[in-house]
């Protein structure tokens, strides 16, 4: 469903990706770990077209979405919860979740969504601004899945998020997959997350990718050795 071939990011004359290489399959999830600074965000945002590739191809069902424009991709089948969640403070939770209805031929809002995340059913007309960064990282999801995508790509979901909500965002990803059958990256730096929803999981160190493994035959002392400052 999503292949990445070959994939360079420079910001100016620096190379921030080095040739990344990856695919996830149709109904899989997939998480890219790694430390702070060493290119998953970089990553996500080039596969969404908000950061220009410097060489490269990214497939979406067979398809090169790679030199269209943001918003074409998602019309593609792409959608993208960006590391801080960055939702709308100002509107509604209701407003923001329609902000993702664009391409919708009905421009409702699915009642799947809230059956998802019923805590947004419940906080709809509050402002986006007052929920907990919790509640917006499920606002986020829920804006993006609306959007009925073929590949959920998220950026660091459980950041500054209790351990509690963090559970029921994974039970939420692994509902999801089930009732779509769509293709979840997921970048993450907390362990216990990515076990909880991705079949494999990458390490990405210094742009480059530096280890695979499927999620039965991971070395969770391996990979911490990675995460580890």
């Amino acid at each position: 469903m999503l292949q990445v071939k070959d994939l360079y990011v420079s910001y100016g004359q620096s190379e921030a990706l080095h040739g990344i290489s990856f695919e996830a399959n149709k109904n899989e999830t997939v998480a890219i770990m790694g430390r702070n600074g060493m290119g998953k965000t970089t990553l996500f945002k080039s596969l969404m077209g908000v950061l220009p590739t410097k060489a490269g191809e990214i497939n979406v069902a067979g398809h090169s979405v790679s030199k269209d424009e943001s918003y074409k991709r998602v019309a593609k089948g792409i959608a993208y919860v960006p590391q801080g969640r960055m939702i709308f403070p100002t509107l509604s939770v209701e407003e923001n979740i329609q902000t993702g209805l664009e391409n919708s031929k009905t421009r409702k809002i699915p009642e799947e969504i809230y059956a998802l995340f019923p805590v947004l059913w419940d906080m709809r007309n509050r402002k986006g601004g007052n929920l907990s960064g919790g509640q917006q990282q499920q606002l986020a999801i829920a804006r993006a899945l609306v959007t009925d995508p073929k590949v959920l790509l998220l950026d660091e979901p459980t950041e500054g998020i209790q351990p509690s909500i963090i559970k029921d965002i994974a039970k939420a990803l692994n509902e999801i997959r089930k009732l779509r059958e769509i293709t979840i990256v997921v970048s993450e730096q907390v362990l216990s997350f990515a076990m909880d929803v991705a079949d494999r999981l990458f390490v990405i160190e210094g742009g480059r990718l530096v280890h695979e493994t499927k999620r039965a035959d991971t070395d969770v002392a391996h990979i911490k050795q990675y995460l580890s400052v």
